[in-house]
């Protein structure tokens, strides 16, 4: 008599779960942990006596910690398995910045010069952090927030720009004519330098190929851009996420439009003297 051996999973074949995709977990990859619904970047892995875990920090810079378990993230909507990053292998040749300059090893921050720049915009100061926060270090060149260009005059003339504090500013797409160039000419001067992108807003500044798109959507005129812009390509329209997933794509200057790496730089080098008024 013959007696079948059974196997001790009695889960029928169609209810079982495939293996999901591994992903490492890069910094700034941003995914949402599937019980709590948490989305955030992510900040760094650690190996604890219970397991790794992975720390995501949304857009509000709330952290919280995550084990890495199977299945239990998704990644733009998929679900995936979180797994540590493998260690980058060493460069074979020098070192460069995200910004492309050549890195210098070992080097600190600079005490931070008296000049600053003024970027227009938290999501525009997110992305010169990202691609040029090594150099501004460096040069001891700190960003600060600009809520408004409205508040541009009343800044200069606290500030009071000179020789050994310059000033510069970046702002959103200043169009000739227009109040905001206007505000700008009003406090341009030898030791302060106003300069615009040209793009509707600094999304429009990425590579549509990094992000992984076509193009930029048209939005129609009257309708909050961003907002139109979740809608055309199907994102959620939760533009902070929307954001960090542009963000996180984002690896150096070749990501960004020459347009904008051309006024940033201008503004580095008019900060720390090497361009003229």
């Amino acid at each position: 008599m013959h007696s079948k051996r059974y196997s001790p999973d009695l889960t029928p074949s169609w209810k079982k779960q495939r293996p999901a995709p591994e992903v490492p977990a890069e910094p700034d990859l941003v995914v949402e942990e599937v019980t709590s619904g948490f989305c955030g970047a992510v900040i760094r892995c650690e190996k604890t006596a219970q397991g790794p875990t992975v720390t995501l920090e949304d857009r509000f810079g709330k952290h919280r910690v995550f084990p890495m378990e199977p299945r239990g993230f998704l990644l733009e909507g998929k679900v995936v398995t979180l797994v540590r990053p493998q260690s980058a292998p060493a460069p074979s040749g020098p070192a460069r910045t995200a910004s492309g300059s050549l890195a210098v090893p070992g080097a600190r921050a600079r005490v931070a010069r008296a000049g600053r720049i003024y970027v227009e915009g938290r999501h525009d100061a997110e992305l010169v952090e990202r691609v040029w926060g090594d150099d501004l270090r460096i040069e001891g060149v700190v960003v600060e927030y600009l809520e408004g260009i409205d508040d541009l005059p009343a800044i200069v003339h606290s500030f009071s720009p000179g020789p050994d504090a310059r000033l510069g500013v970046l702002v959103d797409h200043l169009v000739p004519g227009s109040k905001e160039s206007r505000i700008a000419a009003g406090v341009t001067g030898d030791h302060a330098l106003v300069v615009g992108h040209p793009y509707i807003d600094i999304w429009e500044a990425v590579k549509p190929s990094s992000v992984g798109i076509p193009a930029w959507p048209s939005v129609p005129h009257g309708q909050d851009w961003k907002t139109g812009v979740c809608r055309a390509l199907g994102w959620p329209e939760n533009t902070g996420a929307a954001w960090q997933r542009i963000l996180s794509r984002v690896r150096s200057y070749k990501d960004l439009e020459p347009a904008l790496l051309g006024r940033v730089e201008e503004l580095i080098d008019f900060v720390t003297g090497g361009g003229g008024a």
